[in-house]
């Protein structure tokens, strides 16, 4: 009885090592860290900084009268569109008007006694003194008759530009002087972009390099535009220097003063290993990175140390420690650690 019992305890304890060996083959399996890794392989890097630019209209035009007068009347109102050439507002000109009638009798008196003056002249009767005032006093009444006219000209005021009224300052019955704004018109088809960009930058931009443009006001508007001109001035009070882009203003959605986004082309190179900075690691040696070693048909982790470029937009440039071809870990790696097997998920 004591013989069957033995054996059924050597029995049990060996089913229940055996039972003990399977779970530990089957937690083997499961502890491997399931990661995807990424073959490293040269491509171009691009590296951006941004500025923030503003919009101005090239033809913009502040309308102020060339001489001073009461304004009689405003032909045009705020948001109309106008020709150049078109009349915007007139003057009051009674006192020009008025003097331009005295002008013009006094002168019809003047082209006559010019005129018997020359045919007395003409036949060698009279004083040459006599001819010479007449013909003074007609030419000086002349002259006298086109300033008139011309004063007369200018309190019409006329549109320098194709445009749009956008404000108008002052009302019929008010005063216009001039250097005083009676209204301002623009033209928005074509657009300058504005932007101060460091001094630090000086070397980096220069006329006919392409940026990037965008709108925070327009998410989907982004265009390439090439740099317009460049300031040849440092601004002592900020150290930077001024930077134009030209564009066309497709339908007129831009509108001046709008801020602008513009990013610059500082840094590029053509073959050069990039990763994602967010699998860049650091520790007390420095920056490292997991990649995959095969050994015995096991994929290890290992952990290299790098040596970083530039960053742009979660991606950065390696330039030392790691080598075009080798597997990188690019997901799960907050979970491996240098020598452990690992398993990987993806082709």
């Amino acid at each position: 009885m004591k013989k069957i019992l033995s054996f059924a305890i050597i029995a049990f304890l060996a089913a229940c090592s055996s039972s003990n060996d399977k779970a530990t083959e089957k937690k083997e399996v499961i502890v491997k860290t399931p990661v995807t890794v990424t073959k490293l392989q040269n491509m171009e890097f691009n590296h951006f900084f941004k500025v923030s630019g503003t919009v101005e209209a090239i033809n913009s035009a502040f309308i102020s009268p060339e001489i001073s007068g009461q304004i009689k009347n405003i032909y045009v109102e705020e948001g109309e569109r106008v020709m150049k050439g078109q009349i915007l507002a007139k003057l009051n000109t009674s006192l020009t008007d008025n003097g331009i009638n005295e002008l013009k009798t006094s002168l019809e008196l003047a082209k006559t006694i010019y005129k018997k003056q020359k045919q007395l002249w003409d036949k060698e009767i009279g004083s040459e003194i006599q001819f010479l005032e007449a013909k003074h006093n007609k030419e000086s009444l002349e002259n006298k008759l086109k300033t008139l006219y011309a004063q007369q000209e200018m309190a019409i005021i006329k549109a320098p530009i194709n445009g749009i009224v956008d404000e108008i300052f002052l009302k019929e019955g008010e005063l216009g002087i001039p250097g005083m704004q009676i209204m301002q018109i623009v033209n928005l088809n074509d657009l300058y972009i504005n932007a101060d960009v460091a001094e630090s930058h000086i070397a980096d931009i220069k006329t006919g390099d392409e940026v990037v443009l965008s709108f925070s006001a327009f998410p989907e508007m982004e265009m390439k535009v090439p740099v317009f001109r460049t300031g040849n001035i440092i601004n002592p009070a900020n150290r930077t220097f001024k930077v134009q882009l030209k564009i066309k203003n497709q339908n007129e959605k831009l509108k001046p003063n709008l801020i602008s986004l513009i990013l610059i082309n500082d840094f590029s190179v053509e073959s050069v290993l990039v990763v994602p900075s967010e699998i860049i690691k650091q520790d007390i040696n420095g920056s490292y990175l997991y990649v995959i070693e095969k050994i015995d048909n096991k994929n290890i982790a290992r952990k290299k140390y790098i040596k970083t470029g530039m960053s742009y937009k979660e991606k950065t440039m390696i330039a030392e420690g790691v080598k075009a071809g080798e597997m990188v870990v690019t997901k799960g790696y907050a979970q491996v650690s240098a020598g452990v097997e690992v398993s990987i998920v993806n082709n």
